[in-house]
């Protein structure tokens, strides 16, 4: 059903792209990781028991890393944090019942901090123990800094991190949420108490580790999910700070993760490159850094594996700008990624919320806004976007509702615009607007950050992939659609909105998005042989949606070229400035094009 992509080639789509640890740097492994942190808290001691501090992100595999920290350094006292100080977990399921809320889906965002969940009389009684302990200790935990803070020695601190993707992996395959007993509950509702409130904790307290952390481990490889060819390494702070800082003044590739679903497609299977193994792939997040990682290499290809997050949390003013971090504080608040239907089935059909009703019911300060371009369709592709000239509201909710009990199926073309889709059309979606992708198409989606916000009005009455019916919250939906964006209004302001902004020296540059509603600015560059970029002063996000490779070079030699194929997201950070995506020696395409989005009203010279 596939569109042809004659300009394109199977499997040159880099699935582990890596960012270079400075010069010098290594990867640690083993016991030698852990005799390096053991020595420099021994040194840092000057003659007093040394302390050695774990502080491991919740999810992280703690049994796993302690039983490897007992192993090379066997003269060492652990004592695990969390059984000596946490909360019991009936304390912390009480602190944070408003926060859950009885959705299944949806939560409070929660403003705690990892005290929250740690007994601050435990936690000075621990210090003191340990300060009289009278020989060498690990303290190991989310949150032993905590504890290490409190006992005023020196210390050496290592930070045992994790990527969010991660985590919910090992939550289906059974792990609970931290210190939870909940292996076989739903996992919307794991991810829920993570994303709600484990992560907001987690993250406040990472922030104030960064600039004292003296190693970082990867925990990514300890306890994984599915099993990694790697050991789980260390490197030390200096270079991780020194690889995050490097990061954020050239272009990179955070490390992509695909999801099968209900209604997934055989597109990514064959185009990217992709193991059998699932029935299809659904989602390809490959601009989400909230919940992807980095790989970070050294000279000799060994790799630690980190969040992504940790480069927004320590670059922000260098990777976002000056202005879109005046504006969004440190969130990366543009997202890329995958949603194949080829060969598949309908998304959901859904909505949105619209500003105010995020912030008031979950506490987020921005919405969903989003738009599909086609990467590529089939012959019967659409688009389901705003609902039809006429409409009885009441009729369609009604009607919505009868579905949801299983008596009927929903109608959905009696009352939703169904516009044909071919490859590189763009559909703006701003917050409100009801739309769904059909079947057959291969949609980049464009949108911003908030990213588990969607109200299922109707799933065509199908069950997950885990037998369950996917939720639907009709109750949220009708609060939040927009019922006056009808079929002239979406077509007036939602599809074919492309505009020639320039056309010289061989390359023309349009705007094809997004609605003036939405803060997310679109350009598509096509072009021959090379296009010149400046991000003037504001971080870009852009895919290769034509051609099979080309290179992104700095004019000025700030940085080497870097090498993109079609498909791939790539993050060009706002420090770095002028840029020129060209073709390269390799290139058989006879024309390219790119799709570059940026926050409006955050370039230079904006007003």
């Amino acid at each position: 059903m596939s569109a042809s992509s004659s300009n394109t080639e199977t499997g040159r789509y880099v699935k582990r792209p890596t960012v270079p640890l400075p010069s010098g740097a290594r990867v640690l492994t083993g016991a030698a990781a852990w005799t390096a942190a053991a020595d420099l808290a021994t040194e840092r001691a000057a003659g007093r028991a040394p302390l050695l501090v774990v502080d491991a992100y919740p999810g992280a595999d703690l049994p796993r890393i302690a039983e490897a920290v007992a192993e090379a350094l066997p003269e060492w006292h652990l004592v695990d944090v969390e059984e000596a100080a946490a909360l019991p977990i009936e304390r912390i399921d009480e602190r944070i019942a408003d926060n859950l809320t009885d959705d299944r889906v949806f939560g409070v965002l929660s403003h705690a901090g990892v005290e929250s969940f740690y007994d601050a009389e435990r936690l000075d009684k621990l210090a003191v123990e340990v300060e009289g302990a009278g020989r060498p200790v690990v303290l190991i935990g989310w949150g032993a800094d905590l504890a290490a803070r409190r006992t005023g020695a020196p210390y050496a601190l290592v930070l045992a991190d994790m990527a969010r993707w991660e985590i919910q992996m090992r939550q289906r395959a059974g792990a609970t949420n931290w210190r939870a007993e909940n292996p076989g509950e739903d996992q919307l509702r794991k991810y829920k108490r993570g994303f709600f409130v484990e992560w907001r904790a987690a993250d406040r307290h990472k922030r104030t580790l960064f600039d004292r952390v003296d190693f970082v481990l990867d925990a990514n490889a300890i306890g994984a999910a599915e099993p990694v060819s790697r050991e789980a390494g260390m490197i030390t702070g200096d270079a991780f700070r020194a690889a995050i800082e490097g990061a954020a003044h050239r272009p990179f590739r955070v490390v992509p993760f695909f999801d099968p679903g209900v209604w997934g497609g055989q597109w990514m299977k064959r185009k990217l490159d992709l193991p059998d193994g699932p029935p299809n792939y659904a989602w390809c997040f490959d601009c989400v850094p909230e919940e992807n990682s980095l790989l970070l290499e050294d000279s000799g290809g060994a790799v630690v594996e980190l969040p992504s997050l940790d480069l927004v949390f320590t670059q922000p003013k260098a990777l976002l700008g000056e202005r879109t971090y005046a504006r969004f504080g440190a969130e990366f608040p543009i997202r890329f990624d995958f949603l194949d239907t080829m060969e598949g089935g309908n998304l959901s059909l859904q909505v949105h919320p619209l500003t105010d009703y995020i912030q008031q019911t979950f506490g987020m300060h921005y919405t969903q806004d989003e738009s599909y371009y086609m990467l590529d369709a089939g012959e019967d592709a659409v688009v389901y976007l705003g609902t039809k000239d006429g409409v009885d509201r009441e009729a369609m909710l009604e009607d919505l509702r009868v579905a949801e009990t299983g008596e009927r199926p929903f109608d959905a073309e009696k009352y939703v615009n169904a516009f044909p889709a071919k490859k590189h059309d763009h559909f703006l979606i701003p917050a409100g607007t009801i739309h769904s992708s059909g079947a057959n198409s291969m949609v980049l989606e464009i949108s911003a950050t908030p990213f588990i916000f969607t109200f299922k009005l109707w799933d065509w009455g199908r069950l997950g992939l885990d037998g369950v019916p996917r939720p639907v919250h009709l109750d949220h939906g009708e609060r939040n659609l927009a019922w006056e964006r009808d079929t002239a209004w979406t077509e007036s302001n939602l599809v074919g909105r492309v505009e020639t902004v320039s056309q010289e020296d061989g390359v023309v540059e349009e705007r094809t998005g997004l609605h003036e509603l939405e803060f997310i600015e679109v350009r598509r560059h096509w072009f021959a042989d090379e296009a010149a970029h400046d991000t003037e002063g504001t971080v870009n996000v852009l895919n290769l949606v034509e051609g099979d490779e080309v290179e992104v070079a700095s004019p000025t030699g700030a940085f080497e070229p870097y090498e993109i194929h079609y498909a791939e997201t790539f993050i060009v950070p706002a420090s770095v400035g002028p840029y020129v995506i060209r073709r390269t020696a390799r290139s058989r395409s006879e024309r390219f094009a790119t799709v570059k989005a940026s926050v409006r009203g955050t370039r230079t010279g904006d007003n």
